[in-house]
Order: structure tokens, then C-alpha cells, then sequence
């Protein structure tokens, strides 16, 4: 949702405003804000007025900004577009029950609408601290909002009611503060879920009672996981950190952002973020909810994650190393010529890295000499004397070169295939499973390369002692 309202603004040439709505202390803290700050700015998402920067609206926080809420409280309750209510949670719940069992929506049954002043004195007595309520003035209304992507949308009037806008212990609530700030904050555009719908004609009818003119509102649908249900931890719903560590690139997401609910090429997948902005059209944005395909957002990563390996490839490093951070495959400050291996290392890989942490996939024997045989492989391939009569004399020719590279490694396997007569093959997948545990990765030679000639050695000693104590020679 920020980075519509983002691309928004910088398709209208406007101010993207960051706003921290705290108003809810358990689930408002310092790190979380923190983290937002943090995940906006990794994804590429800048604003020109927030709690970090500062504005000419200010302060960006809700709970700074107590003060003004308590001014127009203040002023609904001396013009009678409010009141304040006295009725206990209890009292309201048992309101509720009573809705429930005649199958009807609940509405607050005004009973505080019109207190006498000996009522007020009396539930003071008591020590009951009052809510402050918006005072309805037409219950049976229908309000029509006319929203950007859906067009008018007709809110039924039974639910609708005189809403708590202030808590007992002082506080504003959502509909109320958001209301405050987005007038004085000069909002032009609100863009946000279809979850907000129905805080909708609450504010409009707050909007209202200010006599202020409302901004003008967008919902976008709700994003479905892969069961087609609200998004679960099951599929997709995760915060954009645990996708940067899983090695997603910023652009990517930005990319498969603008596709969900936008597609303004159907020939087309891949957009510059520049021309993102220049062909946005909040109109253009589809009603129907989307579902959040990661397979498609891996396969557009890989796409990105290519495209750099030739533009960029540090960037690519980069996302590569925190995945080999992540799994204490490397530690600490990584120097220039770890960097360099890890660039030679995603070079060999290819095409297979579609995410940074694929190198662990596909790659983790490269960074670690603790090589776990897949029960498969090493019954098909290091499979007792023959096997072992290869890799012993492969050993040896190993070790008699000066420098294992490419060129050297594929020449000794090859002389060693033409020297027993026998296929290259029968070489290559037994010489893989013991230099990596696996049947499949890249290329031997570039494999053996990488390696260098005395990991190549010790692999295959320690695949020669697995071959021993299996049953081979």
C-alpha cells in the first residue's frame, strides 16, 4: 500500500508523506518504526516529510500529537457534534448480546446522547470515566463515496453509529486522529486497503462535523495467499526483511508490486522503476484481489538477479553474502578476496541463482569443507572397487599438476577416460557426489577450478575413506 501511495506521488509530482500511526502502544515500539524506516528506504521508498525528517506539518507521530486531538475534541463537544458517554464496557456489552440475539447489526443505543446535568453528576460519582462519541444526526442516511479504483461505493446505513472518537484515559482512536492529521496535514490522496472500507463513512461523517472538505479515497483488494484465503504466515505473509534475507532485491519486489494490481502491458513483466512512475494511472488499478504468487516473484527476481550478475555483480555479491552470513558460512568482515570468491562462485552457478540464498541451495560446498553425501548419490556413485580405482588415480594426477584450474582439471579427467578407456561420464558424476555430496551443480571442471587443487585432494581422500568403510577396496 506505500509504495502505490508512493508512486502516486511521484506520478503527480506531489509530497509523500511518512506518518507513524501509534496511537495503539501494544503494538507501537520504538524497533518497530525503526524497522519500517529501515524496510522503506531498502526498497527505495523516500518521503519528503516524516518522524526522521521532519516537515512543515509536523510532528509524524501520532502520539505527539495529543495536543490537537484533545483541541478538536474539544470543539465538536462545545458545538454538540459530540458528547460524552458514560456507559461501562459491561453496559455496551450487554447492548451487544441483545443485537446479537435479534440477529441484528449492533448500534450504540444513544442512551448518553442527552443526559441531564444531575445524570453527569451522578455517573461522576460513580467515578466513571467518560468516552467522547461523534453524535449521528441522521441515522438513516446512505453515504456514497465515490473511490478512485471502485468507483461510487454505497455504505448502508444500519452501520452506522455515534462512534467512540476518544478513549476513557484520553486517547483518540483510529478514525478520529487519522481524520485530524489528514486535514491538517493537507492530504490530497488516501490510498489503502478494501480492510478500510468501512472506517470510510466514519470519516466521512467526521469529515462532516468539522466542516472540512474529505480527501480523495482509493481502496485496493485485499492480497490473497495461495489457498485464496486473507494472506497467513503460510503463504506470503512475511515482512519485506525476512524477503531481503532470503536474497529478493528491491527492485524485484517494487516490480511484482506494481503487477498485482496493474498491468500496464499485457505483453510485458519487467519495468524500470522510472517508467513505473511516468505511466501510472490510479484508474488503471484492477478491483479484483490478487494472489501473491511467490513462484512468480522468484522467477521475476532471477530475471533482476541476471541482469546485475552483467550490469552489477557486486550487488549481487552483496545479496549473496548475507545469505552465507545468515547460514555462519561466512562471519565477520568479509575481505576483498573472499568477495572476489563469492563473485567467482556465483559466476559458476549461473542461471540457478534466482535468490541470494540459492548459493546455499546450490553453492554451500563451495564456502564449507563439511560435505554430507545425499544417501542416493553416494549408493549410485560411490559404489565400492571400480569407483575407488578411479578416484585413487584421479587423486594422484591431482595432485601432480602445479596449478588446478579449468583447463588442467578438465585435461586430467579426460586423459584419465582416454588412459582406462572408458566414457568421460564415468568419471565426471562419481569425482561430483565426492567433491559435493549431490549429482547435479555446475560444471566439474569450473568445479574443480574453484575448488583449487588441495580441497580437490582432500574431498577425494575423504570420499576414498567413505568408499573403505562402505566396503569398497
Amino acid at each position: 500500500m506505500a509504495f502505490f501511495n508512493w508512486l502516486f506521488a511521484r506520478s503527480q509530482r506531489g509530497t509523500f508523506i511518512l506518518r507513524i500511526e501509534d496511537t495503539d502502544r501494544t503494538r507501537s515500539t520504538e524497533e518497530y518504526e525503526r524497522t519500517i524506516l529501515e524496510d522503506f528506504r531498502w526498497l527505495g521508498l523516500d518521503w519528503e516529510e516524516g518522524p526522521d525528517v521532519g516537515g512543515p506539518v509536523g510532528p509524524y507521530r501520532q502520539t505527539e500529537r495529543s495536543h490537537l486531538y484533545r483541541q478538536y475534541a474539544q470543539e465538536l463537544l462545545r458545538r454538540g457534534a459530540a458528547y460524552h458517554c458514560y456507559c461501562t464496557p459491561e453496559e455496551l456489552e450487554t447492548e451487544r448480546k441483545a443485537a446479537q440475539a435479534q440477529h441484528r447489526p449492533y448500534r450504540y443505543s444513544g442512551r448518553c446522547r442527552s443526559l441531564s446535568d444531575e445524570q453527569r453528576v451522578r455517573f461522576l460519582a460513580e467515578e466513571r470515566k467518560p468516552t467522547i462519541r461523534l453524535r449521528i444526526h441522521d441515522y438513516g442516511e446512505k453515504i456514497i463515496v465515490q473511490d478512485l479504483i471502485r468507483g461510487p461505493v454505497e455504505f448502508a446505513p444500519e452501520h452506522l453509529d455515534d462512534y467512540i472518537i476518544v478513549r476513557s484515559d484520553g486517547s483518540p482512536l483510529y478514525n478520529f486522529a487519522n481524520v485530524i492529521d489528514d486535514h491538517l496535514m493537507a492530504i490530497t490522496h488516501v490510498i489503502r486497503g478494501s480492510e478500510h472500507l468501512s472506517n470510510t463513512p466514519k470519516q466521512w461523517v467526521m469529515y462532516r462535523a468539522l466542516e472540512w472538505e474529505p480527501p480523495a479515497f482509493a481502496h485496493l483488494p485485499l492480497i490473497l495467499g495461495g489457498d485464496r484465503k486473507k494472506l497467513s504466515k503460510r503463504f506470503a505473509d512475511t515482512t519485506v526483511r525476512d524477503y531481503r534475507r532470503e536474497g529478493y532485491l528491491p527492485e524485484a519486489l517494487r516490480n511484482f508490486f506494481a503487477l498485482m494490481v496493474w498491468h500496464p502491458d499485457p505483453e510485458r513483466e519487467v519495468y524500470a522503476l522510472d517508467e513505473l512512475v511516468t505511466r501510472f494511472r490510479l484508474g488503471e488499478l484492477g478491483k479484483s484481489s490478487p494472489i501473491f504468487d511467490v513462484a512468480k516473484l522468484t522467477w521475476l527476481n532471477g530475471l533482476y538477479m541476471r541482469e546485475l550478475i552483467q550490469r552489477d555483480p557486486q550487488r549481487v555479491v552483496d545479496v549473496c553474502v548475507e545469505s552465507l552470513k545468515g547460514a555462519s558460512l561466512l562471519d565477520g568482515d568479509v575481505t576483498p578476496a573472499t568477495r572476489a570468491y563469492v563473485a567467482s562462485v556465483i559466476q559458476v552457478l549461473g542461471d540457478r541463482l534466482k535468490v541470494g540464498r540459492d548459493i546455499l541451495a546450490y553453492g554451500a560446498f563451495f564456502f564449507t569443507d563439511e560435505i554430507v553425501y545425499e544417501p542416493e548419490a553416494a549408493a549410485q556413485f560411490l559404489d565400492g572397487t571400480a569407483t575407488g580405482s578411479i578416484l585413487t588415480e584421479l587423486r594422484e594426477r591431482v595432485a601432480k599438476v602445479s596449478v588446478l584450474n579449468r583447463e588442467t582439471a578438465e585435461q586430467v579427467v579426460r586423459g584419465l577416460a582416454a588412459d582406462l578407456g572408458i566414457h568421460s561420464r564415468q568419471i565426471i558424476h562419481p569425482v561430483r557426489v565426492a567433491l559435493t555430496g549431490k549429482t547435479v551443480g555446475p560444471g566439474l571442471f569450473e568445479l574443480m577450478g574453484l575448488l583449487g587443487k588441495d580441497r580437490v585432494v582432500t574431498r577425494l581422500d575423504r570420499a576414498l575413506a567413505w568408499i573403505q568403510r562402505s566396503g569398497g577396496p
